[in-house]
């Protein structure tokens, strides 16, 4: 008897996760575009078009619509079926959200050309999955359940198929297994497929990172293994923290029983026109290009390294850098084994940072990491280290439930508080979401706005947008206001402006601290405990404070950080405006 052929399927990632591991997150709809109908040739299972961070920085960065975003490519590519990122209870925000606020989310997806959602939890607490798998089935599409892949002592072959199995029973169509920072062997990666696959009757997706060097051997071992769907990026967009070349897993394939079907010569001319697309975003590259095995120790993320390397830097602190990497399998293990993933990562990651540059552990505990450990993101997989959990529950108390369980519904709160200032349903989500950065994008629209961050340069085959007009003081000198802040910049005959990089540092809750600086005219002033933008003032000039009450919440790394008052008094003066970026020890206020 003849040997079937099983084609391996291939899911694209060029549009999202290819261009957000690689690029921060920046590739703009217009440059998307042009190569849709090419895209649409190909063949693929699916592509990853959407979710993860595109939304947030589409608003936050882009001036873009998300929504929007997705109505156009799906009108150039409308045959491929369209996936995106879905965190869960997350949505593709930060925080847990009302369940209402999920299947609104989730419906209006499908009403843009959504057809398979990838549903995880950062703690694969599958609790944090349960609405939204319930809502995608009930719109007829398809779900991909997911198991966000480490390894620690907690996490076994075990686990992994019981949650496999779990997730079969809540209604998965696909199983996926998603490798964020490129932790998974060769020998894990066969056992795992074949274990899965004895034990559930699904189709398996695997979705792997290049960062530790071993993502080649993997996949060959994971389509040796029965894998039905891999995860791929075409060639001029891969590799470093990205992912592996679509067009090497054709070519590898082809003329087998697993043989893609797919037209290398139509890849190649995807892969061309990436390669001219990706100059105009330079100034997002990520510096990690190569390999770094030494993420099996760490599990540390590609985009999480960058990050830490753009906080450190704003701290003049680059050198610390070792410091910190060694410190976050510390500060995972003392919190139970958290898998390294949005948001779990950026909270890891910030606590080991704030660790070193304190010199004392744990001396600022931040808020997201106070909230991860009692229990606020989801059952957490390991023990805790009893001391840190002491420390946590000095402000707050522990639970034990579905963290969606306490929430109110936001939705009819949501449509009192955009009554006027929102268009559409879409609209009123994006804000239920990200609230200040949705009503700054409303503003810039308002304004004819197309963008607040330029490019490096235009890309060969399309036009890049130009940054709006503003206001010359005719010396050669022009003021361009980004993300609400004003920004002086000189240009000369012939130059250009160059862009303006976004504050990167982590979210903490800053503690009041011993001995606060006094203030030139008298009084104490409360600084900045790190680099960021301020998102709210809390207070007004001449009212009273008691220490430790919040003052001023800082955004920085898309998360929110509390700072309190220092001492009790009334509000002196305030030295910031909401929008205004500011560094370690600026002063915020002062209080009398």
């Amino acid at each position: 008897m003849a040997t079937q052929k099983h084609p391996l399927k291939i899911t694209e990632l060029i549009l999202r996760d290819a261009h957000q591991s690689l690029l921060a997150t920046r590739m703009r709809t217009e440059d998307m575009l042009p190569i849709g109908e090419k895209l649409d040739q190909v063949g693929f299972f699916s592509l990853e078009t959407w979710g993860g961070a595109t939304f947030d920085s589409c608003l936050r960065f882009l001036n873009e619509d998300p929504w929007e975003r997705a109505r156009k490519l799906k009108k150039v590519i409308p045959n491929t079926p369209f996936q995106m990122l879905l965190r869960g209870q997350n949505c593709v925000g930060y925080r847990h959200y009302a369940d209402d606020i999920v299947e609104r989310f989730v419906k209006k997806s499908v009403d843009v050309g959504i057809d398979i959602f990838r549903i995880f939890d950062a703690l694969n607490d599958l609790r944090n999955v349960e609405t939204a798998i319930k809502t995608v089935k009930q719109c007829g599409k398809i779900v991909e359940g997911c198991i966000s892949y480490t390894v620690s002592p907690v996490h076994d072959i075990n686990l992994y198929i019981k949650m496999a199995k779990q997730l079969a029973d809540m209604g998965s169509d696909i199983i996926c297994i998603k490798d964020m920072a490129g932790l998974l062997t060769p020998d894990a990666t066969g056992t795992l497929i074949r274990e899965i696959k004895k034990n559930v009757d699904l189709p398996i997706h695997l979705h792997t990172h290049a960062t530790t060097g071993l993502v080649g051997m993997n996949l060959e071992r994971a389509i040796e293994s029965g894998v039905d769907i891999v995860d791929t990026a075409i060639s001029s967009l891969s590799m470093g923290a990205g992912h592996y070349p679509t067009e090497c897993v054709v070519a590898a394939q082809k003329g087998t029983l697993k043989d893609t079907g797919l037209d290398l010569g139509l890849l190649e001319e995807i892969a061309d026109y990436f390669r001219e697309v990706r100059k105009s975003y330079s100034a997002f590259e990520s510096d990690f290009k190569g390999v770094d095995i030494n993420i099996l120790k760490s599990q540390i993320p590609g985009g999480m390294i960058s990050n830490m390397e753009n906080q450190l830097r704003d701290q003049d602190a680059l050198d610390n850098l070792s410091e910190v990497l060694e410190e976050v399998p510390r500060v995972r293990k003392d919190m139970g084994y958290p898998p390294l993933v949005t948001p779990t990562s950026q909270i890891v990651g910030s606590q080991a940072t704030l660790n070193v540059l304190t010199g004392e552990r744990y001396k600022i505990i931040s808020k997201e990491t106070r909230e991860c450990v009692l229990g606020k993101y989801g059952k957490l997989p390991g023990p805790l280290d009893p001391d840190l959990l002491a420390k946590a529950q000095e402000n707050d108390t522990a639970i034990d439930c579905r963290p969606a369980d306490l929430l109110e519904p936001e939705w009819d709160k949501v449509v009192k508080e955009c009554k006027g200032k929102c268009k559409s349903e879409e609209d009123m989500l994006s804000y239920a979401l990200f609230p200040k950065v949705a009503l700054e994008f409303f503003a810039n629209r308002a304004k004819g706005i197309t963008s607040t961050e330029p490019a490096a340069a235009p890309p060969a085959t399309s036009a890049a947008p130009t940054a709006p007009a503003t206001q010359a003081t005719g010396d050669g000198t022009y003021t361009v206001t980004v993300n609400g802040q004003p920004f002086s910049v000189q240009v000369s005959v012939g130059g250009a402006a160059q862009p303006v990089a976004a504050p990167a540092a982590p979210a903490t809750t800053a503690q009041p601290q011993a001995a606060p600086p006094a203030s030139a005219g008298g009084g104490t002033s409360v600084t900045s405990p790190l680099p960021g933008a301020v998102f709210s003032i809390k207070v007004a000039v001449g009212d009273q404070v008691n220490e430790g009450d919040v003052v001023i919440i800082l955004e920085s790394m898309k998360m929110e950080t509390e700072v309190r008052a220092s001492t009790g008094g009334s509000i002196k003066s305030i030295q910031v405006q909401e929008g205004q970026n500011v560094k370690t020890g600026d002063t915020l206020l002062v209080i009398g």
